[in-house]
């Protein structure tokens, strides 16, 4: 099972493995420009099959697609998407995959928990600057609410 088989509801429904797809039904499909998919093509992270200039995607380059857009959204660099996506070619069962993927989730929830506690503590101090400020105002007969 590779990361991109883990289902998403952002991510469409598994389709025929045999289909090939354009780079306009893709784009429609995922709601992206195919400019964004000929750059995902550029980075390495899908390998379409050329017939001529026609770009030819195979049900398992949407499915990469697929994980691509979803790493991004959850805020993975395209480096990792290429190390997590690279290590079911490595182990086609995709425990290896799996558990990078369990340790970078965790990495990212660690951080993002740091970052929450230091906009916590931003907007703790900008309260109390706020109540100081509308403090003082109101010691000097002004009202803090007219502007």
């Amino acid at each position: 099972m590779s990361v991109a088989a883990i289902p998403s509801a952002k991510t469409p429904a598994p389709r025929d493995a045999q289909r090939i797809y354009s780079i306009a039904e893709l784009s429609r499909e995922f709601a992206i420009t195919p400019r964004t998919i000929r750059f995902y093509e550029d980075e390495g992270l899908i390998k379409p099959r050329r017939h001529g200039t026609t770009r030819l995607y195979t049900a398992g380059d949407r499915t990469r697609l697929g994980w691509i857009l979803r790493g991004k959204r959850l805020g993975f660099s395209l480096a990792e998407i290429r190390e997590l996506l690279d290590l079911y070619q490595v182990d086609r069962t995709g425990l290896q995959q799996l558990r990078e993927l369990q340790r970078r989730c965790q990495l990212h929830i660690a951080d993002l928990e740091r970052k929450r506690a230091d906009l916590d503590q931003h907007i703790g101090e900008f309260r109390d600057v706020e109540a100081q400020v509308s403090a003082e105002l109101k010691q000097r007969g002004v009202d803090p609410e007219s502007t």
